[in-house]
Order: structure tokens, then sequence, then C-alpha cells
């Protein structure tokens, strides 16, 4: 069905927050009247009245389809991919490595201001693309054209993002611990209140990277 709603100005914004952000508690449905965007949290009671709007006109409203984690996460990798400095490129392999990886590569992005207003630059090409090419399979036209426009895709890196792998297969953080455990074992005895020391000075320094 293609829908052109001209009642009503889209919500632009609304559209790329909602197709952004995919907690399961949270679901967000584009009005085909007015192109506007409903969103609902599940344990949100003030959300009641849109909740019955929707059920009493079901054809009225379309479910969006918010960016998948994995997909998000899929543009973290070609962005970090896309980092020409090669050590800020290896931190943020092992950032984007294991559970909290979003927020360890924002953690790592925070000390390089240039590099991350180009990932936001990035991360909003390629979630504008995203929209666009939702709209198309819906078949659905908001009346206007999106302000940013038809964003190309970004340039794929010559040579994929490598993530080093150990021997037994594990990922690049737990390589690096791997590592540190065996030049631990290898220490003196008398050595190793110091070494204990630094690594838990290390540890206060940087709670950001506990996993």
């Amino acid at each position: 069905m293609r829908v052109d709603p001209s009642a009503s100005k889209p919500d632009w914004s609304a559209l790329e927050t909602a197709f952004e952000h995919n907690a399961p508690e949270t679901h967000s449905y584009l009005d085909l009247e007015t192109g506007q965007v409903a969103t609902i949290v599940d344990s949100r009671p003030e959300d009641d009245e849109k909740r019955l709007a929707i059920r009493r006109n079901p054809a009225g409203f379309v479910h969006l389809d918010p960016a998948s984690s994995r997909e998000q996460y899929r543009w973290m990798e070609r962005f970090v991919a896309s980092v020409e400095d090669k050590a800020l490129r290896d931190r943020l392999v092992l950032a984007i490595d294991g559970k909290g990886a979003f927020r360890r590569f924002k953690d790592v992005l925070l000390s390089y201001p240039v590099e991350r207003d180009r990932w936001f630059s990035y991360r909003a090409t390629l979630l504008h693309i995203y929209i666009n090419s939702w709209l198309r399979t819906k078949d659905i036209v908001l009346g206007e054209n999106p302000p940013w426009g038809s964003p190309d895709q970004p340039t794929e890196p010559d040579v994929p993002l490598e993530k080093p792998v150990g021997r037994r297969g594990e990922g690049p953080t737990e390589t690096l611990r791997s590592k540190a455990k065996d030049l631990v074992e290898q220490l003196p005895a008398l050595e190793l209140p110091a070494a204990i020391a630094y690594l838990r000075f290390l540890a206060e320094r940087m709670p950001s990277v506990h996993e």
C-alpha cells in the first residue's frame, strides 16, 4: 500500500530516534494519516491511550522496525576498519570485542574528538540509508523528501577489519588476557607484588574497561 500523509509534516527526528532505538520494551508506530510517530513503552501506563488508538485502527499504523543490534554492530565494525590511526584502530578492535562493546567503543572515542565526530556523521549516514530503504520496502511516501536526502553508502575499506584470534579460537580480548597471564606466571615471586599493585592501579584508573 502506498501512502502519502500530507495532513501533517512528518516528524523526521522522531523517525530517526525510533529506528536507532531497539530496546525490546519499546515499540514505535508510524501514523499513516499524519506521518507522526507514536512510541510506546511496555512499562509506561501513560501510553495506554496510544495503545488503544492503535488497537482501534490497526490499518492506520505501521510498526517501525529499528536497526537491529547486529546491524548497528556491523556499522561499528565498518567504522573501525576505516580508522587510519593504527593505535586507535587497535584500541577500538579490543573495545568492540565481547559484551559491553557499544559502551566501550564510545568510551574510547571520548579521547578522540575528531574521530568521534566522524563516527556520529558515519553512523547518521548509515541510519538514514536504513530508514530510506525501509520506507521504500514498505512503499510509504511521507509527503516530502527526508531532510538528509538520499545519502550514498560510505566507501568500504580496502582491507576487511582484522581481529586477532588466539590459538584456541578466542577473541582479541581473551588473547591479550592469556598473554598477560603467561607473563605474570614467568615473573619471579619477588616481582609479583609490584605487578599486582600496578594492575590494580590500572583497574581503578580505567573502570570503563571492566566487563
